[in-house]
């Protein structure tokens, strides 16, 4: 395909997306924005929110990982359904007693002020790196693929900043009226356009191979790096323990307390929906997964046999674009990753204003619905300068190494602490002196840091995931100490 083909496949998928928009603009509430009116049927959440949990990491880190570390994160996987079940069983419910619109009101009222805008805030950071990481990744692709190729005044190549920007621009476009009502529908288009995709790069790089029925399988089977399980080595980041109990606590803390995901859940007309949605979306997600780990060993497999030099995150566009698989392939392949640009970047565009402008601003609590209403557009533009600015910063300091891996880390120092607090108040009967809390949180990553960086000079053990726990449990201890009489 020639850029220029890309660039309208793009615009008449964005075509779609303003359509939908359209046809579910019709009130621009902050009901609307922030829950949907809570009238969303739990299935379309559940499938809506497979694609935004895969996103850009999953549809190109996933199988640019497989030559590296075989299927073995597919043992963090198998952790996502506990993390998930206890989602289902422990949070939502107590999302849906106290009728919150962002889940940090918790912390307000079981700690203090101080301990809700420290959680808030860790959300926003956390939200704000890893959609830009999610984003980031599909922008590199297609600069690659599309951009650099194309005439822009008399020049060849778009700048990157520049297709950053409409990037973020025309994801602004489609939900800044209704937010949450509208992503509902576009993730759900969403989600089958990856998954679509997915299918068609199987179908096309096992017909590359050779293989079909029995016969791909049996390759699958037999190859060293559809190795899943890995128990040999304690200090190493991918022994089964570390990264299944890890994917358990990435589950809980990256869905169950990230606004971004759980604002969907909470749309569901009742906890008993949202329980469904959360219990057939970890069923399809684990599978989902799995498939995307043997389309990543397919496709080693083809750039092996076939000498094309192709590594990590740029193994399938490599792949299904470059290598005269058929217009086909690369088809899907770009539907897939633009729908997984989308997917991601739009729901956390969202979230980030409602936590904004609930949890910082307190405009329910300090403003009519008419002024609240226009507080909220205000920092909806913000925050698509936010992460566009993120976005193009990252462009300058990633290297080469696996996003996903990079994702996960990240997400360790700045969820650990969300982790602990809420460990602390589900699990203890202790009130805390608020006004320390935010100390607590804000030590808590360096220490972290310090006791990951001394183990593997001094011990060559790697915390890997499993840094997300070691700073979920330092915050908790940090909050024994502030501890005051029971509530």
């Amino acid at each position: 395909m020639t850029p220029y083909q890309i660039l309208g496949l793009i615009g008449g998928y964005f075509g779609l997306l303003l359509l939908i928009s359209f046809l579910t603009n019709r009130g621009g509430s902050n009901a609307d924005f922030f829950k949907a009116g809570k009238q969303s049927p739990w299935y379309l959440v559940a499938f809506g929110m497979i694609g935004a949990s895969l996103s850009g990491v999953t549809f190109i880190s996933v199988p640019g990982a497989v030559e590296g570390i075989s299927f073995g994160y597919f043992q963090v996987v198998l952790g996502y359904t506990i993390g998930y079940a206890v989602i289902g069983m422990v949070l939502l419910p107590l999302y849906y007693r106290l009728n919150l619109t962002s889940i940090y009101s918790y912390l307000d009222g079981r700690f203090g002020n101080a301990s809700y805008k420290t959680g808030a805030s860790f959300f926003l950071l956390s939200r704000i790196v890893g959609a830009s990481f999610r984003l980031y990744l599909v922008a590199i692709v297609l600069q690659d693929l599309v951009f650099d190729k194309i005439n822009f005044f008399g020049n060849e190549g778009v700048p990157f900043w520049f297709t950053v920007t409409v990037t973020i621009l025309l994801i602004w476009l489609y939900t800044f009226k209704s937010g949450i009502k509208t992503i509902v529908w576009t993730d759900t288009l969403q989600t089958l356009f990856m998954l679509t995709a997915l299918g068609v790069a199987i179908y096309y790089v096992s017909e590359g191979l050779g293989l079909s029925g029995a016969s791909l399988f049996q390759k699958i089977s037999e190859s060293d790096m559809s190795q899943i399980f890995f128990f040999d080595d304690i200090k190493s980041g991918n022994n089964f323990f570390k990264q299944f109990v890890s994917g358990a606590f990435i589950a809980i803390v990256m869905t169950g307390l990230d606004q971004d995901m759980m604002q969907k859940n909470l749309t569901c007309r009742t906890l008993k929906d949202a329980q469904k949605n959360v219990f057939w979306f970890t069923l399809v997600l684990t599978v989902v997964n799995m498939v995307f780990l043997c389309l990543g060993l397919l496709l080693t497999l083809y750039a092996q046999q076939n000498g094309i030099d192709a590594t990590k995150d740029k193994l399938f566009s490599t792949i299904a674009v470059e290598s005269g698989m058929g217009i086909g392939l690369a088809v899907f392949f770009l539907l897939g990753l633009i729908a997984a640009a989308y997917s991601s970047a739009d729901s956390a565009l969202t979230s980030l204003t409602t936590s904004f402008s609930i949890d910082i601003l307190d405009i329910e609590k300090k403003h009519t619905e008419e002024k609240q209403i226009k507080i909220r557009k205000r920092v909806h533009i913000a925050m698509s300068f936010v992460l566009i600015f993120v976005i193009i910063f990252f462009n300058y300091i990633i290297g080469d190494t696996s996003v996903i891996t990079k994702l996960f880390t990240f997400a360790g120092y700045t969820y650990g602490p969300l982790l602990g607090m809420y460990a602390f108040g589900l699990f203890s009967k202790w009130n805390v002196k608020d006004k320390f809390v935010p100390l607590i949180a804000i030590a808590t990553p360096f220490l972290g840091y310090a006791i990951s960086y001394f183990s593997l000079a001094w011990f060559e053990f790697e915390f890997g995931f499993f840094i997300l726990i070691l700073n979920g449990l330092l915050t908790y201890l940090g909050l024994v100490l502030i501890r005051t009489e029971k509530h």
